[in-house]
């Protein structure tokens, strides 16, 4: 397995970095075996939930004896269950990720970034006993690996990672709704892209996401090059997804071309907050290991347990 091309995906930097954190959902998640997620349902935990009236049948170890000296009637206590959870990690692969600027770290270009990062989150849920899957995308979805918790589930990743390369024009709003509806309610999802889609529509699509309960992790993946537009004179464009190509004088447009960036940008994050979607921006300069550490951290800190 160590000498697997798909293994240049966990690379020691990858592997150091899973080995040190851990992803706790903030929110309430379903899985299937005990873990340390809460969970919708109600059991036996460490957590209190609330308290109920006594019936027949319920495990009297669980009575609250203060509350029944006080009201004079039967109260047990309920606790919320643990779970392990599911999460989904959701890749843009549309042509637009293939651009790869001079100041992006290691010469990665954005799709072989959020790669390594797609690879590193697997091995982290995994290795952490949570289930994780996988979906490609770019008009539609092309890879859709189902969340499972099995060591054998971070090589089918790292497999079709491996075989994955830039596409064409992207639909990522459309893909978003089928996600929401195809992945079990009150999963993780992990949205890897640069976020270059119709603004409402994409809205609309994450909206979906928590309607069904799923808690989101919107990872924003940007080359310097977009977010400065550091090109001076009369430069040639070529849209990566489309083909078109564009003479224009580069100085000449730089201001509008920062201000309707910064307007996307801004677009996207308003309504990530709105959400209580966790809306982080990663630029490719920073190595990719670096970047999840600070999102894992900064997660935790915001709300994580």
């Amino acid at each position: 397995m160590e000498n697997a091309s798909y293994m240049k995906w966990l690379p020691p930097q990858a592997l150091e970095t899973a080995g040190r954190l851990e992803f706790l959902a903030r929110g309430t998640v379903d899985g299937f075996v005990s873990g340390k997620h809460k969970s919708s349902r109600k059991g036996a935990s460490v957590e209190f939930s609330e308290h109920r009236q006594y019936v027949s049948g319920d495990d009297l170890r669980n009575l609250d004896w203060k509350l029944v000296a006080r009201r004079q009637r039967l109260y047990v206590k309920q606790y919320v269950d643990e779970t392990n959870l599911r999460a989904t990690i959701v890749l843009d692969t549309s042509g637009s990720m293939a651009y790869g600027g001079r100041f992006a770290a290691d010469g990665l270009n954005k799709l072989d970034y959020a790669k390594y990062l797609t690879a590193t989150l697997a091995y982290l849920l995994v290795g952490q006993q949570d289930a994780a899957g996988f979906v490609s995308y770019d008009t539609k979805i092309g890879s859709f690996i189902p969340a499972k918790s099995s060591p054998a589930q971070v090589r089918h990743i790292l497999e079709k990672l491996d075989t994955i390369g830039p596409g064409g024009e992207t639909d990522m709003a459309a893909v978003l709704h089928e996600i929401a509806e195809r992945i079990p309610r009150r999963s993780v999802v992990f949205v890897l892209s640069d976020f270059y889609s119709e603004p409402n529509a994409l809205v609309r699509a994450l909206r979906h996401l928590r309607f069904r309960h799923h808690e989101v992790v919107a990872l924003q993946i940007v080359d310097p090059d977009e977010a400065r537009f550091p090109f001076d004179n009369l430069k040639r464009f070529e849209d990566l997804e489309s083909g078109a190509v564009l003479d224009v004088d580069a100085r000449a447009v730089r201001a509008d071309y920062r201000e309707r960036f910064a307007k996307h940008m801004g677009e996207i994050r308003h309504a990530c907050g709105e959400m209580r979607i966790t809306h982080e921006t990663l630029l490719t300069s920073r190595k990719f290991h670096r970047a999840l550490a600070d999102v894992l951290v900064g997660y935790r800190r915001a709300g994580g347990r």
